[in-house]
């Protein structure tokens, strides 16, 4: 519990600076549907006809008019970005950074165990993408009551509880960088969030890419998808709780068996 609340302490900084940013923008951006609205009622159709680009983004499937498909389309693309790169950069520096700091050393010196300061940095990963979520799901509330208008309640939980299980399997995923590493590859990660990005819209567009669909945790998560069909992909959704759960039992595995610089 005390490594626990050290990492929290530790990372306290970076996660509210990542929650304020992301929840900001998204909630100022709902600010702007009100002066939109009417503009953009013009363009639906337009936006709906662009082709390979509407069906990239859902626009094929919503209208952009109205705040559910704005929301949608719009504003829940930065979201999941966002909490994606929030959630590949903190799996990807919790375990490495102490042999890149030189203070595994001390660390793994302590009576500890290697199983407990493994589970104790996950549990750490877990309540950050937890809190990072809540923060920003807060925020784009705010931004909904100053629009005064909300899109369906049952969509929003199911894309938000979409998106933390999104956001746990991309950051155990980097969680098991970290632990192969021995230095922090933030980089590597923030690409690898957005390879997975890419890897979905190359599934919507490409039908000989359509595989894709299964690797990347982007296409059961996306908004549009769930607004429209008011449900989540089951196959997939259990596929991401098994990849993460199973890479944070390869992780621990890992780090049980590795020599630390």
């Amino acid at each position: 519990m005390v490594l626990l609340r050290h990492e929290l302490k530790r990372n306290r900084k970076v996660m509210l600076i990542w929650a304020l940013s992301v929840g900001v923008l998204c909630g100022g951006c709902l600010l702007l549907f009100p002066s939109l609205e009417q503009s953009m009622a013009g363009m639906a159709e337009a936006y709906a006809d662009m082709g390979a680009f509407s069906t990239a983004l859902g626009m094929d499937k919503i209208s952009v008019c109205t705040m559910e498909g704005f929301y949608a389309t719009e504003i829940g693309l930065m979201f999941a970005l966002g909490g994606a790169m929030f959630a590949a950069m903190t799996g990807a520096s919790m375990v490495s950074k102490e042999e890149e700091g030189h203070t595994a050393e001390f660390l793994n010196t302590l009576p500890l165990g290697r199983g407990y300061i493994i589970g104790w940095k996950y549990g750490a990963t877990v309540i950050l993408i937890l809190l990072f979520q809540g923060l920003c799901l807060l925020l784009i509330g705010l931004g909904f009551a100053g629009a005064s208008q909300y899109p369906p309640m049952e969509g929003l939980l199911r894309y938000h509880g979409a998106q933390v299980l999104m956001q746990l399997e991309v950051g155990s995923l980097c969680f098991l960088m970290s632990v192969l590493s021995g230095r922090r590859q933030v980089g590597g990660a923030l690409g690898f969030a957005m390879l997975l990005y890419l890897a979905d819209l190359l599934a919507r567009v490409l039908p000989k890419l359509e595989f894709l669909r299964y690797v990347t945790p982007f296409y059961f998560s996306n908004a549009a998808d769930i607004f429209t069909s008011g449900e989540t992909d089951a196959v997939k959704l259990f596929l991401s709780l098994g990849i993460t759960a199973a890479s944070a039992v390869s992780a621990a595995a890992v780090y049980h068996g590795r020599d630390l610089r």
